[in-house]
This record gives C-alpha cells, structure tokens and sequence, in this order.
C-alpha cells in the first residue's frame, strides 16, 4: 500500500494517525494538522490528488464536490456511522468505494442519548449552571424538581444498533417500557417491546421519544410542528441521530410554549451554527455531538477505516 496517497480531512486520534502512515508510508499520508474544516474547493483538489480520501460529517461531499474533473481517488472512508453528507448516487456514478464505521459507537451513543434523557428529565443542567451561578441557597421540597425516568414509556424512532442499545439500557436498567417504529426491524422482542404501525403512534404513547434513523432526504424534518404537537406535554425529545430529522424552529416553539416538556439533542441543522433559538431555553439540554466521543470509541472507528 506503499503506493497509496491519502488524504485526512481532520486530525484524528494521534495513535491511529501513525498507524496510517505506517501502513501507507509517511511520505504518502497527508494530515489536517490545524484540524481546520476543509472548504469545497480542497475536497475537491483532495479529490484530484489522491487515492483516498478519509472525510467526517463535517465534510460536504455532495454531487457538486464529487463531480469534479480528472478525479483521482477512489475510496472515500468515512470517519463515522452517518454518511448523509456524501451524496452516494454522484459517488456511484464517479466510481467511488464508500465505507463507513457501524458497529463501534454503538455503545457510547446509546450512553449519550441516555445522559441526555436523564440530564433532560431530571433538570441537571440546570441544577449545575445554579450551583456554579451561587444561586444555591439549600436544599427544600419544591426545589427544581424534575421527572422521573424510571418507568416511564420509551419510544424509539428507528431501531437499528444504537436503538437497540439504547432499549437495553432503558428497559433493563430502568425499568421503561419500550415502544418502537421501524417497518425494516423485529428486534424489539428481545426487550419486550412494542412495535408501533406508525411513527404518529409512538408519538401520542411514548413519554420520551428517542430519534435513531438515519438522516437525509427521506428523514428531512420527519419531526415537524405537526408531529410535535401530537406528542404528551409532558413528554421529552432526544435526538442523537441526525440534526435535520427535527425541524428546529418548530422545536424551538414547541420548547417555548409548552408543547412538550423538553428535549436533549447531540446534533442539530446546519452544525455546528445551531439556531440561537436554543441557547436560552432552559428545557433542552445541549450537547456538542459527543455521542461517539470516548478515546475508545474514537481509535476503534479511525482503525475500522484503515
């Protein structure tokens, strides 16, 4: 593979890194050493000069950046699980191996959209940012109190590994009763769960409802001003998935108003220029798009691309 050049959008774990130019050749292993996104015009000549091309989330691979002349490469590996970024149709057409890296986040992203259902429900975002405001003044009965997790009804969107690890820590380590949509999937069997007939079903059942389909054109705002208000009022949204499967000025309404109680998300449209909409709302809780973010999980996914 001495042969290969390659190129890597964003700086990855420093130990995967070496591993790469080990096995490709130093000389042959072009880093983003200032981690800086690179702009459609560099993917493009990325494109023309290298054999491969290892993209992120962050990176537009779209019908415009893979049609572009004299391309060189021919293997895209995609650092991550999602791939709504790389319009596959224009890399079929130009020839292109696409990969990706399921199967080794699974765990950490299911531990993020508990965090968040538990951070959200239980007001622990809050309670930290009093505490460091010295607002604190002790503790009393009616004191930011909050909503109970424990069997409570779960409903998931989705329900592919990261759901399912997420039903497994919900139903076996807090007792929550599961409903799930996914035409494609009868997993749920393993966690006593539900099958629900549409996504308007989990909606109008679930206490919490927790997003776990892919994103592009098919998902684009699945979660609408509509389908938010057929949610409980009580109820909470967690999103671990995809930013644009949620419609986030209609969130942002449903947040202020009262259409539901909350909502926890890791991702969100056009990251990482979030809505400012949410930034003063108190009832979502706002993560950076942590769900794979373990130094374990990070290494695991840069050597499934190598």
């Amino acid at each position: 593979m001495a042969d290969l050049k390659v190129i890597v959008t964003r700086r990855w774990p420093e130990i995967v890194e070496t591993e790469l130019q080990e096995m490709c050749g130093k000389g042959n292993v072009v880093l983003n050493k200032d981690d800086k996104p690179m702009t459609k015009d560099e993917l493009k000549k990325a494109l023309q000069e290298a054999d491969c091309v290892l993209p992120t989330v962050t990176d537009p691979m779209d019908a415009d950046v893979l049609g572009v002349s004299d391309m060189k490469c021919r293997f895209l590996g995609n650092f991550g699980v999602g791939f709504n970024h790389i319009d596959t149709d224009a890399a079929k057409k130009a020839k292109l191996v696409v990969t990706n890296t399921p199967e080794v986040l699974t765990d950490c992203t299911a531990d993020i959209a508990m965090i968040l259902m538990l951070t959200v429900a239980r007001r622990a975002g809050e309670g930290e940012r009093h505490v460091r405001a010295k607002e604190w003044v002790g503790w009393r009965p009616t004191h930011m109190t909050g909503t109970k997790v424990t069997g409570k009804t779960l409903g998931i969107i989705g329900f592919g590994r990261i759901a399912q690890a997420v039903a497994q820590r919900a139903h076996f380590g807090f007792g929550m009763n599961i409903i799930y949509f996914d035409p494609m999937s009868t997993a749920g069997e393993k966690f006593n769960a539900k099958k629900m007939d549409t996504v308007e079903d989990v909606l109008r059942d679930a206490d919490f409802v927790s997003l776990h389909c892919p994103g592009g054109d098919a998902t684009r705002h699945l979660i609408n001003a509509e389908r938010l208000k057929m949610m409980k009022p009580g109820a909470f949204l967690i999103n671990t998935a995809r930013g644009d499967i949620v419609d986030s000025q209609a969130l942002i309404d449903a947040l202020k108003g009262g259409t539901i109680a909350g909502a926890g998300l890791d991702v969100y449209e056009g990251e990482p220029n979030l809505n400012p909409g949410f930034l003063g709302l108190e009832n979502a809780v706002l993560l950076p798009h942590l769900g794979s973010a373990s130094n374990e999980t990070r290494i695991a996914m840069g050597r499934r691309v190598l």
